[in-house]
């Protein structure tokens, strides 16, 4: 080494932490950060934490995390790590901000102690979109529309900031990388496929093979051959080939509608997934087989197996996991984020600019009761695409007719059950030389005083104000917001 060599830091002044204010750094941090006290009063949010929740500095400065978020001393890892004094490390958690904003977040939690005496916590937050959107960028990249494993989707293309359907979501990402079978049950058109794919590619790195079968699209007597194989001589004109189970080794078998199966093939199936063996049509020899199954069913379970369409010791192997995906009327709050991101898809593919969709639209489609759910709404913008010039919104005249008919009747429908001798109400009885409101006013003005008086009557609980009206609380929080109601 040179011996007139000096190192650089000889040349500067020792560094003592206590005179540095770390604090101004976390604003420049990409994941939020929230400092609270002893008592889990906030004393400092960076500026992501106030992008994730939706609140500023000062309006969280000196509350506490329970008087901020719609969570208590037992569900905010903040105050759990005030309890325990000791850190939390990556730790899952789904909430709401008191102003309604739903956040999917990873928590990393850690005490702040001064001689030895706990005098606070800082928390590191990470909303799991921004994780999958990062760990994507860094990936391989690949066309997802010809993945090699025969899937296109992942958790990532699944839109929605509702808190049901997002809870739905992390109980399919946990019991991805399990290998109990999964049920998933929903209407048609919820989106049942975008899950059961994105559990797979969730669970399996690689090419391990993702097979679907929609149970309900096959003759049984066909399709007994199609997922257990065959050997050669089993009936005229058999060949020996394998099945979808053996197929599907290492990899995973999505049986759509398996409820839709006879009985008799249900029982074999059971056999296969007790055993982890399939034997082939014709054959003595067994195969052993480990593969994730996946199942689907459009009909509540115990329904179907009141009305024997399902096996009941079937589904208890089946629906060890059981996920149930809401319909689309019930995270309408969803809505106009499907809506933009259907429009940009469609309008691709078509070459083609759609400034949006008009207020009118939007309305119709929020109070729409939406019976083929998230495939209908996008069925329905596609068609608009088509009907629309460029850089036009779409307006009532570019839906589809058997839509408009469709929401008529619906409409239609829900007068006659609703329709019964009411009370008048008070805002209709008109003075002498009044002013006559519209009666769109009239039915809105009437609307949020219900709404008022159930969440006062309700000391403002949204869940027990939602049941009260008959209405989800998604609805009830998109009234809120609508009528600019204050909880």
């Amino acid at each position: 080494m040179d011996p007139n060599f000096i190192p650089i830091h000889d040349h500067l002044p020792q560094l003592d932490l206590a005179d540095i204010n770390i604090v101004p750094v976390f604003d420049w941090f990409s994941e939020g950060v929230i400092i609270v006290d002893a008592q889990g009063r906030v004393k400092y949010l960076n500026k992501a934490m106030e992008a994730i929740d939706d609140i500023t500095c000062e309006e969280a400065m000196n509350k506490t995390v329970v008087e901020i978020y719609d969570l208590t001393h037992h569900t905010s890892k903040i105050m759990q790590c005030l309890a325990q004094q000791a850190p939390l490390i990556n730790q899952p958690l789904l909430y709401r901000t008191k102003k309604g904003k739903v956040a999917n977040t990873i928590h990393n939690v850690y005490p702040v102690f001064k001689q030895g005496r706990l005098n606070g916590a800082v928390c590191f937050v990470k909303e799991y979109n921004v994780l999958e959107d990062t760990i994507s960028r860094v990936s391989i990249p690949k066309d997802k529309n010809n993945a090699s494993n025969g899937t296109r989707f992942t958790f990532a293309d699944i839109i929605s900031e509702n808190i049901d359907y997002l809870k739905a979501l992390n109980m399919a990402r946990r019991t991805a990388k399990t290998p109990s079978p999964v049920m998933l049950f929903g209407e048609t058109g919820t989106g049942k496929e975008l899950f059961a794919q994105s559990i797979h590619n969730h669970a399996f790195k690689g090419n391990r093979k993702y097979i679907p079968i929609n149970c309900s699209a096959i003759p049984e007597n066909l399709l007994e051959g199609i997922l257990f194989g065959t050997t050669r001589g089993a009936f005229t004109g058999a060949t020996s080939k394998p099945g979808l189970f053996e197929k599907a080794h290492n990899g995973t078998l999505f049986l759509d509608e398996v409820d839709s199966m006879g009985a008799g093939l249900q029982a074999k199936i059971l056999r296969v997934i007790q055993e982890k063996k399939v034997r082939r049509l014709g054959s003595l020899d067994e195969t052993e087989i480990n593969v994730k199954i996946i199942s689907s069913i459009n009909r509540p379970p115990g329904q179907s197996i009141r009305a024997k369409r399902l096996r009941e010791d079937l589904f208890y192997r089946l629906g060890v996991v059981l996920i149930t995906i809401p319909p689309l009327r019930d995270h309408i709050d969803d809505l106009p984020k499907l809506v933009h991101h259907f429009i940009h898809k469609h309008s691709q593919a078509m070459n083609t600019h759609v400034a949006g969709i008009s207020d009118a639209v939007m309305h119709r489609f929020q109070t729409y009761h939406w019976p083929g759910n998230i495939r209908e709404l996008e069925h329905v913008i596609e068609s608009a695409i088509n009907m629309i010039e460029d850089h036009q919104k779409i307006d009532a005249q570019h839906l589809k007719s058997c839509f408009l008919i469709m929401n008529e009747g619906a409409q239609t429908s829900t007068e006659k059950h609703n329709h019964s001798p009411q009370p008048p109400d008070k805002d209709l009885l008109l003075e002498p030389g009044a002013n006559i409101r519209s009666l769109k006013a009239l039915s809105h003005s009437r609307e949020k005083r219900i709404i008022c008086q159930a969440l006062e009557r309700n000391s403002g609980n949204m869940s027990v104000t939602a049941r009260h009206l008959g209405i989800s609380r998604q609805l009830l929080y998109y009234k809120l917001k609508k009528y600019q109601i204050k909880k």
